[in-house]
């Protein structure tokens, strides 16, 4: 028994410290795309196994089993569980994989996954900092994510042009998305304490040119060619996942967005953690008995520009079908709820491109990638 993406939607994302959504709490953030997605989904959620939410610091804030929380401040039902999962950037693509494996064994039709993070609230690397010496002293475990886009556009030779070429066509591709409608059916608006409704992106630059961003000094080493205009920016959002079994599916009136064909995890160097979805993406497709030339869709997130031109080279993907309406460098990358908004978006845009297949995939920080092929129905 294969699982179904059911149902798909996102907060807007927002810059984190100066974004409209500073001021939202991340659980109460979860919490409204929860409803949203219950409203326009018309399920009832007492017929929900379990909520699994993905998140990658989970604590302030986003702790005490955060999946749990946002529950609760939905109303579901007592009844209805949570647990929350952490691998970090890939956390909410994980809690989809544990829903959709879960349903391949029986063990329930219906999960809602979510991912959600807000960096204003809780800073990367969380308030309690505590390396292992060892792995501090002698291992790149615990390297800046910066300077690992500064590895890989190293080894990988990709130039800051062109890293700056890939942003500005992010931009330009959400920021059309936007104006053109394409990204509303995904956005719940988001309630602020002052009644203001948040209804759009806020991280999408339309007026961002290459002139620009080449005026941009260095963000982490002097020397170096990545630069704020060329890394993913601090994001707040979440994001709401529905997985269920055909049958369920079918019982409750909803139109599924595309089939699971197959679901990885790899490991990579800690140092070059970018090229995550390499490995991951290989795996996936090699399970699922095809290869990159069937793609029709691929949703790889933006987290640096040079990793994720990195890992379309070496993947050997076709331009066009990558983030057709924009990635991480444009529309933001709140880390935890990264993973969800790719697979819904994947499955949402095979269905608008009328194509068969489709992968989402991303690198995670600490040296992993995580992938995930889609079918359409």
């Amino acid at each position: 028994m294969q699982a179904l993406i059911s149902a798909y939607a996102r907060s807007p994302f927002h810059f984190a410290r100066k974004g409209a959504l500073a001021d939202v709490r991340p659980d109460a953030l979860a919490a409204q795309v929860v409803t949203g997605l219950l409203k326009r989904t018309g399920i009832d959620p007492a017929t929900l196994e379990d909520v699994i939410a993905g998140c990658a610091y989970p604590e302030a804030a986003q702790g005490n089993n955060i999946a749990r929380i946002v529950s609760l401040l939905a109303g579901l039902p007592h009844e209805v569980g949570g647990m929350t999962v952490n691998r970090f950037c890939g956390s909410s693509m994980s809690a989809i994989h544990i829903a959709a494996a879960q349903i391949e064994a029986g063990l329930g039709e219906a999960f809602l996954c979510i991912g959600v993070e807000s960096m204003t609230m809780v800073p990367q690397g969380g308030f309690n900092f505590s390396a292992h010496p060892t792995l501090y002293e002698h291992s790149d475990a615990y390297i800046g994510m910066g300077e690992t886009a500064e590895n890989v556009a190293h080894r990988y030779g990709v130039s800051r042009a062109d890293q700056e070429s890939l942003a500005v066509s992010s931009h330009h591709k959400a920021a059309a998305a936007r104006e053109g409608g394409l990204l509303q059916a995904e956005l719940v608006p988001i309630a602020l304490a002052s009644g203001e409704l948040v209804t759009q992106d806020g991280c999408i630059r339309p007026s961002t040119t290459l002139e620009a961003l080449a005026a941009l000094r260095p963000a982490f080493r002097a020397d170096g060619v990545v630069t704020a205009g060329t890394s993913s920016p601090l994001t707040d959002g979440a994001v709401a996942v529905l997985v269920t079994t055909d049958a369920y599916a079918a019982r409750h009136g909803l139109a599924p967005l595309a089939r699971i064909r197959a679901m990885a995890t790899a490991g990579v160097d800690p140092a070059y953690m970018g090229m995550g979805p390499v490995p991951a993406t290989r795996k996936a497709l090699a399970r699922a008995k095809l290869s990159v030339s069937d793609l029709d869709v691929v949703e790889i997130n933006e987290a640096f520009g040079s990793q994720a031109l990195a890992c379309i080279r070496e993947l050997g993907l076709r331009e066009d079908t990558v983030n057709l309406d924009g990635g991480g460098l444009s529309i933001g990358h709140p880390l935890g709820a990264t993973g969800a908004r790719i697979t819904g978006k994947a499955a949402a845009l095979l269905q608008r491109e009328k194509g068969r297949y489709a992968l989402a995939t991303q690198c995670i920080g600490g040296g992993q990638g995580i992938a995930t092929v889609l079918e359409a129905l």
